[in-house]
């Protein structure tokens, strides 16, 4: 299950899809609440950060101050490929957009201000366009 590593092939092939639904970045100080599904789990010192589905934070009271677009780059990156990473947050930093990248064992995932999530996923399309 290697994933790529070349770095042209990672870029035609990332295939950016935006997932359903608006996502948030909280803090869960005594675990994951009931009725909670994080997509993404993060531990630090100061505390055990989740990003969940908004209306999760919202049924739990959670609070949050970032909304964001879901992206997986669909391609089987490996987690030792050097430039994915930074190729898209270049691209993405050129038409004046956050993102913050996630590396899960098969895909990464970008989220990216949840207003400008379209226009992310285009400006990735045309990143992997002139990577073909």
């Amino acid at each position: 299950m290697t994933g790529e590593t070349d770095l042209r092939k990672l870029l035609s092939g990332m295939r950016p899809e935006l997932n359903p639904g608006r996502y948030v970045f909280t803090v869960a100080e005594d675990g994951v609440p009931a009725g909670v599904s994080p997509v993404v789990t993060v531990a630090e010192q100061e505390g055990l950060t989740l990003v969940v589905p908004q209306a999760d934070a919202d049924a739990a009271g959670m609070a949050y101050d970032y909304v964001a677009g879901w992206i997986t780059l669909r391609v089987h990156s490996a987690l030792d490929a050097v430039g994915l990473t930074a190729a898209v947050a270049r691209a993405l930093a050129d038409a004046g957009l956050s993102c913050n990248v996630v590396a899960g064992f098969h895909h990464d995932h970008l989220f990216v201000p949840y207003e400008q999530a379209g226009r992310a996923v285009e400006v990735l399309r045309r990143l992997a366009d002139a990577g073909r």
